[in-house]
């Protein structure tokens, strides 16, 4: 996709943002109070590298969107609910074996076949993407007692500098663009989520637009709030936001869609850096058999950081959502290695690189 050069100055202005208040509380969330936001040339924006660990992670108190004590009791229901058998049975199983997407781990590269500006999956074609994952992929496994499978985090939707044709802020990329790399992971044993950056559009009615390549028995979702814009917003004058109720409709159209289709049970990666991004968290409904939902913590800089990070946003979340983790090759300082990821408490159930 040509037209999706990088914002790189832009982001690197927004970073200090972010590493000042990656768990900022909804107050703390605009971009302005602590930088300029720059204008690039093109009109695509790179995704993630604003995503700085917090130096003040540990000593944040608990905001409205973590989850209370009596909704994580409630959450111990809707994780058994999840455990329960399918009314419609699905016609296969998911990759690794089995009728559960967590019975495994996951490593995954993140990126965007239209070139490197978006991660690493444009570094290099389908095939060269698809041995670089299953190498690293190995890296795990001797970690792991659990089956470690590859995967692919494919930006379908790109946050845009300009409004567009339909006014959203987003730049869709088209399903031919997406299919070699989707029919080589299918071929190859490799895991895909479509990560959604979906800009002033809601996130059901971008991942809508993709039904066809979701009716794929290898493909579940990423829903990327750091992108969710709202009337009178543009990105990178502040971080975006989502409520837990359009991720909520969201999840009912991609269970309903697994049911109608038989399909296994799909994973959806929930993306998170700062408490503000998903308000009402404990009201996400984990309660669907067909979906297997995580939480995915964006954050690069040194280790201790990174780990604070992690630390607050899963406490006090849901048992039903099960924790993630990003590696950062280029911003990490240091990158941690697979044995020093999967020493990480709890250990990841999907650590995604860019």
């Amino acid at each position: 996709m040509p037209t999706r050069h990088t914002h790189l100055l832009a982001l690197t202005t927004l970073s200090a943002l972010v590493l000042t208040g990656c768990l900022a509380t909804p107050a703390d969330n605009s971009a302005s109070e602590t930088a300029t936001p720059t204008t690039a040339a093109s009109s695509s924006v790179t995704p993630s590298p604003t995503r700085s660990a917090s130096a003040t992670a540990s000593s944040l108190a608990p905001t409205a969107s973590t989850a209370s004590p009596s909704a994580s009791a409630s959450a111990t229901a809707s994780a058994s609910v999840q455990a329960q058998p399918r009314a419609n049975a699905p016609k296969s199983e998911v990759l690794g074996g089995g009728n559960q997407i967590f019975a495994h781990r996951y490593v995954a590269l993140y990126g965007n076949p239209g070139g490197p500006s978006l991660g690493v999956l444009g570094e290099q074609g389908p095939a060269e993407s698809v041995a670089r994952v299953k190498n690293l992929a190995a890296e795990y496994q001797v970690h792991s007692d659990e089956k470690v499978i590859p995967a692919f985090e494919i930006i379908a939707t790109v946050a845009s500098s300009a409004p567009g044709p339909d006014s959203d802020y987003s730049d869709e990329a088209t399903i031919d663009s997406l299919r070699p790399l989707i029919d080589e992971a299918r071929k190859s044993g490799v895991y895909v989520i479509l990560d959604f950056q979906p800009g002033r559009s809601t996130f059901t009615e971008q991942v809508k637009q993709y039904e066809e390549l979701l009716k794929e028995p290898h493909v579940g979702l990423g829903i990327d709030p750091e992108w969710r814009i709202y009337p009178g917003q543009v990105h990178l004058q502040q971080i975006g936001t989502v409520d837990a109720s359009e991720i909520n409709e969201t999840l009912d159209y991609l269970a309903a869609l697994t049911d109608k289709h038989r399909l296994p049970q799909k994973m959806v990666v929930l993306h998170q850096f700062t408490h503000s991004m998903i308000t009402n968290r404990a009201a996400l409904d984990t309660s669907h058999p067909e979906l297997a939902l995580t939480l995915h913590a964006d954050g690069h800089g040194t280790p201790e950081l990174k780990d604070a990070t992690y630390q607050e946003l899963i406490r006090d979340l849901d048992p039903a959502i099960k924790p993630s983790w990003k590696n950062f090759y280029d911003e990490d300082t240091p990158t941690l290695t697979p044995a020093q990821t999967y020493a990480l408490t709890p250990k990841p159930y999907v650590v995604t690189y860019q």
